[in-house]
């Protein structure tokens, strides 16, 4: 057993030999370690946690009560854990019979579990991510989102600062741009002009757009949980409008991020080249219009955020 000398072990808690406890690191009442499971630094693990062998916990990790993480876990710094939220490390499960090898599910820095959820095995949840309590997890939860549900689903972006988030009934704000506090991204309010035969929302370029459009695709009939985008551009821009329904942008420049509420046809929101986009919440009758400044291009995406954070840092 390798307990660091300022860890904190309950009299009633049992680590067993082979185990690493970190410096700070409280382990309380009928709490159960087994050997060969890596614990951090300045941890809290509460009653009736149980701690299996291959498990890799880091600092300042919260496990509350009832948590139990078993071989192939890994919860990276900074992780809450709600009580009773489950994680599983077997999809096909049977009595008596082990796999050869159970599959990694990762828990990123900052995300928070809440109580009850429950984690389907390989897994991994982003950075800063929360999970709503009671969802269950049947697919990888991007980083910095919010997901509730059974299965779980995409809520909300939680480091996204609103942006023109008013109600569909609510008057136009004024014609112009309006800056997102996301570098890249900006908020363009469209003429719009009403009378008794209806309404009319006017685009004009070149003029209202800084690029020529040379491509124009429409986006519909997306189950409302599905998320779109997820990637940036090299050189393209883009242009979005909602011409029905409504639907949610994110846009993420590698530093801030935020979120606009595209539902009427007179507000569009324009994404700069290295912008990272993301669209989600639609509703059943969204027809999202996006205008380009280049022709499709396989080469032009950037699908990983990784890679994208990488590209942003190399060129500050």
């Amino acid at each position: 057993m390798s307990v660091h000398p300022e860890a904190f072990l309950h009299e009633r808690a049992i680590v067993d030999d082979g185990a690493t406890i970190g410096a700070g690191t409280r382990v309380w009442a009928n709490a159960h370690v087994l050997p060969g499971a890596r614990i951090g630094a300045d941890g809290n693990v509460c009653d009736g946690v149980f701690v299996e062998n291959d498990v890799v916990v880091g600092d300042r990790v919260t496990l509350k009560c009832g948590v139990q993480l078993w071989d192939g876990i890994r919860l990276e710094d900074d992780v809450f854990v709600g009580p009773n939220a489950t994680f599983t490390n077997d999809l096909r499960p049977r009595s008596r019979q082990v796999p050869e090898r159970y599959p990694e599910t990762r828990v990123c820095q900052g995300a928070s579990i809440g109580a009850n959820a429950t984690i389907l095995p390989g897994l991994t949840v982003g950075r800063g991510a929360m999970v709503g309590a009671g969802a269950v997890v049947t697919r990888d939860v991007p980083e910095g989102v919010v997901v509730v549900g059974n299965p779980a689903r995409i809520v909300g972006y939680g480091s996204a600062t609103q942006v023109a988030d008013g109600a569909a009934g609510d008057a136009p704000p004024a014609v112009g741009e309006t800056p997102t506090g996301t570098a890249g991204a900006t908020v363009v309010q469209l003429p719009e002009h009403e009378d008794m035969r209806g309404k009319l929302s006017v685009l004009e370029f070149p003029g209202q757009l800084p690029f020529e459009v040379r491509r124009a695709f429409f986006v519909f009939d997306v189950p409302s949980q599905e998320v779109r985008g997820e990637h940036a551009h090299h050189e393209c821009h883009q242009f979005l409008v909602c011409l029905s329904g409504s639907v949610r942008v994110v846009a993420d420049d590698g530093h801030h991020r935020s979120e606009v509420l595209l539902d009427r046809p007179s507000i569009g929101v324009h994404l700069a080249p290295m912008t990272w986009g993301i669209q989600y919440r639609y509703t059943a009758d969204a027809r999202l219009m996006v205008l380009a400044s280049h022709a499709y291009d396989a080469d032009d995406y950037i699908r990983s955020y990784d890679e994208f954070l990488r590209l942003v840092r190399t060129a500050a």
